[in-house]
């Protein structure tokens, strides 16, 4: 089998253990709800449970998470309503990705715990990575490089508009 290593990942996972942490048991989602800055922090949708936010490190274009508003390592830590509108929100997020950016495809998943490559591993959250054909290449491979095709806040205000077009 052959193996395609994504070292730039590391450089991610590592910014969380350099990450001051004067706000003891909070998260980084628990600390941007309440810093209330959502457009400074890419967050786009506040649910009554759980929030729509885009990846700072994304994979591609429009990464976005779903978190909920409670920290949980696992899902069966949340209610019933949060579990619900965290797949409403999921749905609503590749519906907003569609409208926005056109993508040909979806990776949806969570990461349950450090070792399973989760970042945040306090605050259970579920990534949205919009695929296209051909969206691989050789950069990340050779050059420790990952190509974005376009500025956060530029895909920040597109999904922004998509959204308030379809929940209107």
């Amino acid at each position: 089998m052959d193996k395609l290593w994504s070292p730039w990942r590391s450089q991610y996972i590592e910014s969380f253990k350099a990450e001051p942490n004067d706000h003891s048991d909070e998260s980084l989602f628990t600390r941007i709800l309440k810093e209330n800055k959502d457009k400074e922090n890419y967050l786009l949708y506040r649910g009554k449970t759980c929030f729509i936010i885009m990846n700072l490190y994304p994979y591609n274009s429009g990464h976005l998470m779903v978190v909920p508003y409670k920290e949980a390592l696992f899902l069966n830590e949340l209610d019933n309503e949060t579990r619900l509108e965290l797949f409403e929100l999921i749905d609503l997020g590749c519906r907003i990705l569609t409208d926005a950016i056109q993508p040909h495809g979806f990776n949806i998943g969570t990461n349950l715990g450090r070792i399973a490559g989760a970042g945040i591993e306090d605050h259970l959250h579920f990534h949205i990575v919009p695929r296209w054909n051909g969206d691989t290449n050789f950069m990340p491979v050779l050059n420790e490089v990952k190509v974005i095709s376009e500025a956060m806040n530029d895909t920040y205000d597109k999904l922004k508009n998509s959204l308030e077009k379809l929940t209107k």
